[in-house]
């Protein structure tokens, strides 16, 4: 029999908050030598000749090579096509919290940066937010992407970024995470045009990267006298040799002060990942295959029976689904979190006398939206519901619902045991798969799950998900983006109702925005770290962070992005990176 792992999985789940690191400046002395960038090709783990080092002896040249950095960033960024998703919860004034969620929008698409940015979006289209988001900043936000959209989000300038166009100040010195950076004020030129950059550029000083970006661009002009651009903070990550790749970018704007003209605000959280292409050519593997003679060395050699072959029909049907929405960059490859999810799922299997004939399996959606869904014995548990389940016994509720459905037969998915269903768009994933039960098999999913927990070790503190629900269920009505299930059950009815558990709100602590060591929820973003470049994911290490007023709770709220960096080589995870990409090819 398995041990128990659940006091051990507590402590990932204790109570936190993401930490932001300070950044603080660095020393004055002299810039190292700028050390010559290895290019790297098309195809990660395949470093290119090195060429000759340039060290820059004076402002001018240091300048020079962050330009010709940026430019070839994009060079180098042209044959990825990495999803972007957008979460946006618009704020109203709230006397006790500052600002509240007054609603919220969410998008996901594919974006192509090639010379012409394209976006190709996983979602149905949403005609009604280009009329209610921000007036102007409608437009630009989810249709002129060249120049204006997303892509100068992630670069400081796709077409001008030069010294014709912006102007460069030398700032000062600073570390961000383990980096030493130089900092420089970038601004327009008069009359350089309108649409260019104005802000703050953070710059590595071993090979002048741009490594952070803030600031907005410049709207005023004599034909473009209407639009307007909101502020952003883009963040970049060492993911390979030489080049920081965009990774996290947050918006805010409004302000409720009193007196503020400002009759919108907002928060939004973007992430990109996906810029491993290489995922998809499986191809490559060909190459290296080797057929030697097979004998089948099974033990039993007859055909299956009925029972037998509908089990492997149904297994057949799961790895495809897990499979395909791993190549659509939907869910994350095996990792460590899906063995934290496991031992929680164990626990409950364990103390119910559970023997299922395979092993149920757990994958994280990297997404943002809070839903689950299981195929087969396969549970899958979105990135967004993770953040922000404020302990293991909440998460244990939420994956005992699941767990419910495939303890009682309820299997969906089936169909997609033929392959030719399969052969879909990545854009078109959503269209094109569904895992949701009837409402009688909702219904009897949440009794047994509840009948499960009784008998589990998470048995004396289910007040805490009844608190998690209460808590979802007061903002509902405005986070219907979040809680709108794209592949499974949605945890809300029509009218913001929560439906799922909902046994276990009646019994849990009445809710008390008042009380600081009342945690009902977490913000976003606050467990699951996502790596851009091979969609793996891992727990967020970080310190706890004392709650001194009622505005530090953020129940399902967005926080700026304050990642700790570190150059590519020197992160745990680095070395395993660059081994699968060199495995790959």
């Amino acid at each position: 029999m398995k041990r128990w792992g659940w006091i051990s999985i507590f402590a990932l789940f204790a109570l936190s908050a993401a930490a932001q690191e300070a950044v603080t400046p660095g020393g004055t002395a002299s810039a190292a030598p700028a050390a010559a960038v290895q290019p790297v090709s098309g195809t990660p783990g395949i470093t290119l000749a090195k060429p000759a080092a340039r060290t820059p002896v004076s402002a001018d040249q240091v300048i020079d090579q962050i330009i010709e950095r940026e430019h070839a960033l994009m060079g180098y960024l042209k044959d990825r096509k990495p999803l972007v998703e957008t979460y946006l919860q618009n704020l109203t004034p709230d006397p006790k919290l500052g600002a509240a969620p007054k609603e919220d929008h969410y998008f996901l698409a594919r974006l192509d940066l090639g010379e012409s940015v394209d976006r190709r979006d996983y979602l149905a289209k949403q005609p009604h937010f280009q009329d209610m988001l921000m007036g102007g900043f409608s437009r630009l936000f989810r249709i002129q992407y060249q120049p204006i959209g997303f892509s100068w989000m992630m670069f400081v300038d796709r077409q001008s970024f030069d010294r014709n166009h912006y102007d460069f100040r030398y700032v000062h010195r600073e570390f961000i995470g383990d980096v030493r950076c130089m900092v420089f004020d970038v601004s327009p030129k008069k009359d350089a045009g309108y649409g260019l950059f104005v802000g703050r550029i953070w710059v590595e000083d071993k090979d002048y990267n741009i490594i952070r970006l803030n600031g907005t661009y410049s709207s005023k002009s004599a034909r473009n006298e209407n639009k307007a651009y909101f502020h952003m903070d883009s963040w970049r990550l060492n993911l390979v040799p030489g080049y920081w790749i965009p990774a996290y970018i947050y918006s805010e704007e409004g302000d409720f002060s009193y007196g503020s003209k400002d009759k919108m605000a907002f928060k939004a959280q973007s992430r990109i990942w996906g810029y491993d292409v290489l995922k998809n050519n499986n191809e490559d593997e060909l190459t290296d295959l080797k057929i030697d003679s097979v004998k089948d060395e099974t033990p039993v050699t007859q055909d299956s029976s009925p029972l037998e072959a509908q089990r492997q029909w149904q297994q057949q049907a799961e790895d495809n689904v897990v499979e395909r929405l791993q190549q659509a960059g939907l869910v994350a490859p095996a990792g460590d979190v899906d063995k934290v999810l496991q031992t929680v799922i164990n626990n409950i299997q364990i103390t119910n006398n559970i023997d299922l004939p395979r092993p149920v399996r757990a994958r994280v959606l990297v997404t943002y939206p809070l839903e689950t869904f299981s195929v087969g014995n396969t549970i899958f548990i979105s990135r967004g519901l993770i953040d922000t389940l404020p302990d293991e016994a909440s998460l244990a509720a939420i994956l005992s619902h699941e767990l419910a459905h495939i303890v009682l037969g309820h299997n969906l998915g089936s169909k997609f045991a033929f392959d030719d269903r399969m052969l879909f768009s990545d854009e078109s994933t959503y269209q094109n798969f569904g895992f949701r039960h009837n409402p009688e098999e909702e219904t009897a999913a949440d009794a047994k799950a509840i009948e499960l927990l009784k008998n589990s070790p998470y048995v004396q503190k289910l007040g805490s998900p009844g608190l998690y629900l209460k808590q979802l269920q007061a903002r509902s009505t405005a986070l219907s983006a979040l809680l709108t299930s794209h592949l499974g059950n949605s945890f809300a009815g029509e009218k913001g109702q929560i439906t799922r558990l909902a046994a276990l709100m009646p019994s849990a602590p009445e809710l008390d925005d008042t009380k600081l060591d009342q945690i009902a929820a977490l913000p976003l973003g606050g467990r699951i770290k996502l790596d851009p470049w091979s969609d793996k994911v891992e727990m967020v290490k970080a310190a706890p962070v004392a709650i001194t007023s009622v505005r530090d709770k953020l129940p399902f709220e967005l926080t700026p992005f304050f990642p700790r960096l570190s150059r590519f080589g020197t992160g745990p995870n680095d070395a395993t990176t660059a081994a699968d990409a060199t495995t790959k090819n």
